[in-house]
């Protein structure tokens, strides 16, 4: 596999970790113990792995979808971030609102959706750079 491939799952995976782990369960953790959604033993492996799976799904359809082109690397960022955060709010928040007993619906879509966008704001830059082609040396050495 080519680098840019592990650099997207690492782009992915490691602000994702963090981000979900301190959100979840340090800086709104009393919101979500209130929510009375979510189990109080979590398994972190299993949230983990499910990152894992993510990272290398994005990182194998990243350069399908979305062009790697130096100059396009931000208009394919906000491509990403748009496609994926509604992607992932149909299917992380909408459902598990709709199906699981909680104190407040709209509290935790509220929490689950600010989570969504923080996500993606961050890691669709990172997997857009992760992918975008470099300048080759000639062309560096004598723009025309």
């Amino acid at each position: 596999m080519k680098a840019k491939f592990w650099l997207a799952v690492l782009a992915y995976v490691i602000p994702t970790f963090p981000l979900g782990y301190f959100w979840h369960l340090s800086t709104f953790k009393a919101q979500y113990d209130a929510l009375a959604v979510y189990r109080v033993d979590v398994i972190i492996p299993m949230g983990l792995a499910s990152m894992i799976i993510q990272g290398l799904l994005f990182a194998w359809l990243y350069p399908k979808l979305f062009s790697t082109a130096q100059d396009q690397w931000t208009r394919s960022a906000v491509k990403f971030f748009l496609l994926f955060t509604i992607l992932a709010w149909s299917f992380l928040v909408l459902p598990v609102a709709a199906k699981f007993n909680m104190t407040s619906v709209a509290q935790f879509m509220a929490l689950e959706t600010a989570f969504t966008l923080l996500q993606y704001a961050v890691t669709a830059p990172l997997i857009a750079l992760a992918w975008r082609d470099r300048v080759p040396l000639a062309s560096a050495a004598n723009p025309t």
